[in-house]
């Protein structure tokens, strides 16, 4: 696996084009298993792991890494499989989500491919763990399964999910309850992340699977003859969805005459200049990085004041 990913930063023009690169690999089975480059730091032979008193099956230890301390995650305990064995030959793979750092135990690593979101598809019904999913592709007529991360990383380091106190008032219900916000991600945990996150404000919300889903869902209200705006105060779209990305959704949406006025945030594990360099240039409202209640509710807020109703600032 050495220089595998040498080239990582030279495949950024895949994204925007609907594209992505998947990394497989394997954990006690046959099957292959993927995640999206853009998520890897690197990738190692499992370097010896400390183990910390008190901590989850799921951790098996700390690495040191450059420098600096990694928890390494058993990815077969974690999605409910046998645990990864002779770690002398297994990998770790280093990934960043929702601004932290985590390695992830496999038992082998095997390439990266190519793909258009349009042959990712979401998981089919009774696969027996497709909880653990968020989508599926075919790789040389085998199935690979994407796994949903922040679904593992969430039963892991659960995530605050709750908005301060101090913003569910009377006076924000009032006003926010004449409002709705779609929401669109294709990972189960985050869609309700997102939604209890915007509810507690006291707006209503419409949940979508992925970018493809909510594109046919925005045609129809268009096609109803409803306005855009009317219908939704604002669109909270993940990058990273089977189908159709985010950047692809909020390209078509702001080249279509009946849609370009919306407002609409990305909202993704993924960080980085390069990534709001492409929320310019696609033409989204905004960028957040995933999963911060306050930072969320505090776009929202901002959205119903320039909507006219009277909500209380946040705290700088």
């Amino acid at each position: 696996m050495a220089g595998v990913l040498d080239s990582v930063n030279q495949r950024t023009q895949l994204v925007g084009q609907n594209r992505l690169e998947l990394l497989m690999f394997r954990m006690t089975g046959k099957q292959l298993y993927g995640i999206n480059v853009f998520k890897v730091r690197e990738v190692l032979p499992c370097p010896p792991l400390t183990s910390l008193p008190r901590s989850k099956s799921v951790v098996r230890g700390v690495a040191h890494v450059r420098g600096g301390a990694v928890s390494v995650l058993d990815l077969g305990i974690a999605t409910g499989n046998p645990p990864i064995e002779n770690l002398k030959e297994a990998f770790v793979v280093i990934t960043e989500y929702n601004g932290t750092t985590q390695g992830f135990l496999v038992k082998s690593v095997e390439r990266i491919v190519n793909l258009n979101w349009n042959e990712v598809h979401p998981p089919p019904k009774g696969t027996g763990h497709e909880h653990y999913l968020t989508a599926v592709t075919r790789v040389d007529e085998k199935l690979v399964e994407i796994l949903d991360v922040e679904k593992i990383l969430a039963e892991v380091v659960p995530v605050r999910e709750n908005i301060r106190d101090d913003l569910i008032t009377e006076e924000v219900a009032k006003d926010a309850s004449q409002f709705k916000v779609l929401i669109v991600d294709d990972s189960k945990i985050a869609r309700k992340q997102i939604q209890r996150c915007v509810e507690q404000i006291g707006v209503q919300t419409h949940l979508l699977n992925d970018g493809l889903e909510a594109w046919e869902h925005l045609l129809q209200v268009v096609s109803d003859g409803k306005s855009l705006r009317d219908e939704y105060l604002m669109i909270i779209s993940d990058i990273e969805m089977p189908e159709m990305d985010g950047y692809t959704l909020t390209a078509q949406i702001r080249d279509n005459p009946a849609m370009k006025d919306i407002h609409l945030i990305l909202h993704t594990s993924l960080s980085g200049v390069f990534n709001q360099a492409m929320v310019a240039k696609v033409g989204a409202s905004d960028f957040l990085a995933k999963f911060h209640p306050d930072n969320l509710a505090d776009k929202v807020i901002e959205q119903i004041k320039a909507r006219g109703g009277v909500v209380p600032l946040l705290d700088e």
